[in-house]
């Protein structure tokens, strides 16, 4: 599908994913687990999520396909109140500031952004002036901020190079944020991401489980943009290598190698402390697994897992107690893990659309007719 913009600068936003827009579940492909109310990371009281996407056609010639995605742990109160968390990096060729100071303090103050590999640096300093605005700095009238700012590859279909993303973008993005549905494919950061060489981009997922007597939700966001597509593998089928036309990067290379990233973020409101939410962060990669991916060489694979429990533990007292779930009642919530993530990156891959990009370059979604009777012939729809 080739987009038709106005001869001028052209900022679009888009609006949250279409009602009656398909989900995987929609086109029938089997998870394990109960999700939540929206089967989304949104489903975790207090989290809200914002986009802001740019699609540009410029005069000389150069096409954006980027964006950026906010993430508050704790909605509006997420300048002021950190939540306890965690980090993993299964290969690390990529980037997520702040990950030395939340591994050392347990902690992350302030949202989550996704962007493009190249605009994290505008994004961290735009976040910190976010921080700045919301007021509450100590009695010299500044924040000590080292926020967490994530990113993925999209130089295929943008122009990355160009440095589109500017602080507006950002401020955008965290002033979206909200609680409910949210949208998902070709958005935020997630708007010119490819995953085993179908377009791709933001996807969620969640699930609820029972944990020592009671109901947890844990939800997963992802902005995917990894692996080759022989590896792709949905509810256990080798989709990859039944869909193999149409291919975005082995026409031109055909000793293309995994070079893409992932970067997933899993929220949850159980009692955790951060050594049990670096072991949360870890199974995400497990996720990922199942959809095929080896965490290439070239692959940057990096997750970070929060807990909006515990707010007064968080206070900033000088004592304070906190709960926590026993190591031996975790299972629940890494089987969760492992399945929220799954499933947000095949919504990922639903929800994207066709885009033709910079240079004449494109990616084709995934073809749900083509998709359904892949499952079909292996016997894995959820209605068999």
């Amino acid at each position: 599908m080739r987009y038709a913009f106005l001869p001028i600068l052209l900022f679009l936003s888009l609006s949250a994913h279409a009602a009656d827009a398909p989900r995987a579940r929609d086109l029938g492909i089997p998870f394990e687990g109960e999700p939540g109310a929206l089967n989304a990371i949104t489903d975790v009281a207090g989290v809200q999520v914002g986009h802001e996407t740019l699609i540009l056609d410029l005069d000389d010639g150069r096409k954006v396909r980027t964006g950026v995605t906010a993430i508050l742990p704790r909605g509006t109160a997420s300048a002021q109140l950190p939540v306890f968390a965690g980090w993993f990096s299964l290969n690390g060729n990529g980037e997520m500031t702040g990950t030395e100071w939340l591994a050392e303090s347990g902690q992350l103050e302030g949202p989550v952004l996704l962007t493009n590999t190249h605009s994290v640096g505008i994004v961290r300093d735009a976040a910190i002036a976010w921080r700045v605005q919301q007021g509450g700095a100590d009695a010299s009238g500044y924040w000590w901020s080292l926020p967490v700012v994530a990113e993925t590859w999209d130089g295929h279909l943008n122009d990355i190079n160009g440095f589109h993303v500017r602080t507006e973008h950002v401020h955008a993005a965290l002033s979206k944020a909200a609680g409910g549905v949210v949208a998902e494919g070709n958005v935020g950061g997630g708007t010119g991401m490819i995953c085993h060489e179908f377009k791709c981009g933001i996807g969620t997922a969640s699930r609820r489980v029972a944990v020592a007597g009671q109901l947890q939700t844990l939800g997963v966001l992802v902005q995917a943009n990894y692996g080759l597509r022989d590896s792709l593998r949905i509810a256990g089928v080798p989709v990859g290598q039944q869909l193999r036309n149409d291919r975005v990067y082995s026409e031109d290379n055909p000793q293309a190698t995994d070079t893409g990233s992932i970067i997933i973020v899993v929220a949850t409101d159980a009692a955790l402390l951060p050594h049990q939410l670096n072991r949360i962060a870890k199974r995400a990669g497990m996720g990922l697994a199942r959809m095929g991916s080896y965490a290439g060489n070239g692959s940057g694979d990096i997750f970070v897992a929060f807990s909006t429990a515990n707010n007064s533990a968080l206070s900033g007292a000088a004592r304070t107690n906190a709960q926590v779930i026993g190591n031996d009642q975790l299972d629940p919530l890494f089987e969760a893990t492992v399945q929220a993530t799954e499933e947000a990156i095949v919504n990922a891959m639903v929800a994207s659309r066709d885009m033709q990009g910079h240079a004449g370059r494109y990616a084709k979604a995934i073809d749900h007719k083509a998709l359904q009777r892949v499952l079909r012939e292996f016997r894995r729809m959820s209605s068999e």
